[in-house]
């Protein structure tokens, strides 16, 4: 009993002693750690490449942490590459027509109402009533992007790439037939063509679906110019009846798409402006 009574004050002293040990290490860390993060910034200071250096690192091993957390076929840039509007970011005349042609030709609201905006941009500065290139695509396509007929008339506008070929250079090759909204400048261009070159909107539409020689052109202008008529009263804010799209497909020779003339003419013609 009075061995362990002796005992007691030295495991006290020992204790206090570990204790202290251990305070000044974990103080002397500290101040290590300290006198290191100065020596950085120190450094970082008088190196601003080591700065740069430790910035680009820091941003990389970030971005790389954040790409390890998405899924793999993650790609955020999709949606710059998307041909789609909000229609209510639209002008009030404007998304009237996009509605009317959605829900006439029942496609989405939104890649509609970015190919009604291009037309009302690139009809002001084409000088072309913005509901008559609409009414070309809505003849032509049905508003397919990715139409194309037995002659190679292809896209929106079903622009015979192979002819205007040239035209499709300002916008990385031919393969940009397929985008919608190149299909359209290019259609417009052409369309501008054969209007100036017949006189009227009428006979530039005989000429656009290559009808140039024959004395009629199968009714497709009239369809056109109905259309036109019909989205400059919805363009208006007037109510105008919706007919099912094969109305106006029924007679033509490619699904909806204007009724040819011979393969012939179609292939000098069709867009390709022929005598």
């Amino acid at each position: 009993m009075t061995a362990l009574v002796n005992t007691t004050p030295d495991l006290r002293r020992l204790a206090q002693s570990l204790t202290q040990m251990i305070f000044k290490l974990t103080h002397n860390g500290f101040a290590l750690v300290g006198v290191a993060v100065a020596c950085l910034a120190i450094a970082l200071i008088a190196r601003p490449d080591l700065r740069e250096s430790g910035e680009a690192q820091l941003i990389q091993w970030v971005q790389e942490r954040l790409m390890a957390q998405q899924p793999e076929d993650a790609d955020p840039s999709a949606i710059e590459r998307a041909t789609a509007t909000n229609p209510k970011d639209l002008p009030r005349e404007q998304a009237a027509v996009a509605y009317w042609l959605s829900r006439k030709y029942r496609v989405a609201p939104e890649p509609i109402s970015a190919l009604v905006a291009a037309a009302y941009e690139v009809g002001r500065s084409a000088k072309l009533d913005p509901t008559l290139i609409l009414a070309v695509m809505a003849v032509e396509s049905s508003f397919n992007p990715f139409a194309q007929s037995p002659v190679g008339a292809q896209g929106l506008m079903q622009v015979m790439t192979r002819v205007h070929a040239d035209k499709y250079q300002n916008f990385g090759g031919t393969l940009a037939a397929f985008d919608p909204v190149t299909n359209l400048r290019v259609g417009v261009k052409v369309l501008q063509e054969c209007i100036a070159r017949a006189g009227s909107v009428q006979g530039g539409l005989k000429l656009y679906v290559g009808a140039g020689n024959d004395d009629n052109d199968s009714g497709y202008a009239d369809k056109v110019l109905s259309e036109h008529a019909r989205l400059q009263q919805v363009a208006k804010g007037r109510v105008v009846p919706i007919a099912p799209p094969q109305a106006i497909a029924a007679t033509n020779s490619r699904p909806g798409a204007a009724p040819a003339a011979s393969a012939s003419d179609l292939s000098a013609s069709h867009t390709g402006l022929d005598g």
